[in-house]
């Protein structure tokens, strides 16, 4: 399968799980940091990554550019997935099943992660086994990475999707991805908008900053006042010269 670029993506991190490993050498214990990040655009595009590190910083960031390098793209059905899917990783076992428009994302931490970066709004899911968070994620995504679009199957069949999933079922999903393609650039359009917000108010911040750190300092540290107290007429007057000294001896 052909990588993804993660670079015309707007990618959204969140930090599944921070914990403090350690390894033993023959000096003693060596501890580190090991950071789970999950990334993706919530339209489709969704990956994992592990990153380990001295530091809590340095270790999310080599898991999110870990992340990036393993994303994989999710068929959606509108809003929720096409079928039930049901997939393991090691002793964890992760159940997926579609859910209809309003019902919301009903699962765990690190599948709700998950399935939230991927863009899912409408699912319920079970998890079964073990609860650790590093084989429960990787479950969901095995399992996001199984299921296939009612189009590209109906094309590795030779068939319609009307032959395949029925006339009004097709209808339901097309109305589905109108509604969810409308959401998407919705969301989309929100977020460059809030980027631009941004932007402009740190530019605002910029050019208060600049003025007020030069310019009318420059006018009161400077210049005239620094011309009137250091030298010229002030500094002749208040001196032991000039006519006074001459009077008073």
């Amino acid at each position: 399968m052909a990588r993804i670029d993660a670079s015309k993506l707007n990618l959204e991190e969140t930090v599944v799980e921070v914990s403090r490993v350690s390894k033993v050498v023959k000096g003693g214990r060596r501890f580190s940091i090991r950071a789970l990040v999950v990334v993706g655009d919530r339209n489709g595009y969704v990956g994992f990554g592990f990153g380990k590190a001295s530091e809590y910083t340095e270790a999310i960031r080599k898991g999110v550019e870990d992340a990036k390098k393993h994303l994989i793209q999710v068929p959606l059905s509108g809003t929720t997935i096409p079928y039930m899917v049901k997939t393991n990783f090691e002793a964890s076992e992760v159940l997926l099943k579609p859910a209809a428009p309003g019902t919301g994302v009903i699962a765990g931490g690190a599948v709700r992660a998950v399935l939230e970066a991927a863009g899912v709004r409408d699912i319920l899911t079970k998890t079964l086994g073990s609860t650790n968070k590093a084989n429960t994620v990787q479950a969901c995504v095995n399992a996001l990475r199984e299921l296939r679009s009612p189009e590209a199957e109906a094309v590795r069949r030779g068939k319609t999707v009307v032959e395949l999933v029925g006339k009004r079922q097709a209808e339901r999903l097309a109305l589905a991805a109108a509604t969810a393609a409308e959401h998407a650039a919705a969301a989309r359009a929100a977020r460059e908008e809030e980027a631009r917000e941004s932007r402009s108010s740190g530019r605002r911040g910029g050019d208060r900053g600049d003025r007020r750190g030069g310019g009318d300092r420059d006018r009161r540290g400077g210049g005239d006042r620094g011309d009137r107290g250091g030298g010229g007429d002030r500094g002749d007057r208040r001196g032991g010269g000039g006519d006074r000294g001459d009077r008073r001896r």
